[in-house]
């Protein structure tokens, strides 16, 4: 039996691979309630990410949304992935969306973190005027990430790893 496509439309998104000096990559912990998956498990980790506004190009839309979520504002654009990376949302949390989409289609952007991480701020991003998405960060390889994501975006990462592999490597300083 085929399963029947949803009609509903994807809610374009960024995601951003942000690398630090030493070749790993930010990831933040999401609050255990804001990772749900139908399993039982707590997918806690992921790299930020976010909606498109209307009107909003590419690279201003994940350095706002980095910024909304880190804090971080010294970073330096590295590369854009080709296309566009897709996922459906299971159907038992697809309430985020209030319905109104079937997934999300993210364009990834890999960025290099040029601050100190005393500019990381998770608990107050934003310099405070955003309501925290994560409770912890840490700097992790990128091979490691697929298994950390909650199951349903873990293609995405997949893609995301292969996409962003050249950046894993520490800076000659």
């Amino acid at each position: 039996m085929r399963r029947r496509r949803s009609p509903l439309p994807y809610r374009p998104c960024v995601g951003i691979a942000l690398f630090n000096a030493d070749g790993l990559v930010f990831v933040g912990r999401r609050k255990p309630d804001k990772a749900p998956d139908p399993s039982g498990n707590t997918y806690e980790w992921q790299m930020p990410q976010g909606g498109i506004d209307p009107g909003e190009a590419i690279i201003p839309a994940a350095l706002r949304e980095l910024f909304e979520e880190t804090n971080i504002r010294s970073v330096e654009v590295l590369a854009e992935a080709e296309g566009w990376f897709t996922y459906d949302l299971p159907k038992s949390i697809s309430r985020p969306f209030k319905g109104r989409f079937r997934g999300q289609t993210q364009k990834w952007i890999a960025l290099r973190f040029t601050g100190d991480e005393g500019e990381i701020n998770v608990l107050s991003p934003g310099n405070g005027a955003h309501k925290p998405e994560f409770i912890d960060w840490r700097w992790d390889h990128i091979e490691a990430l697929p298994d950390l994501i909650i199951p349903f975006k873990r293609d995405v990462y997949l893609k995301v790893v292969e996409a962003f592999a050249q950046f894993s490597c520490a800076l000659n300083r």
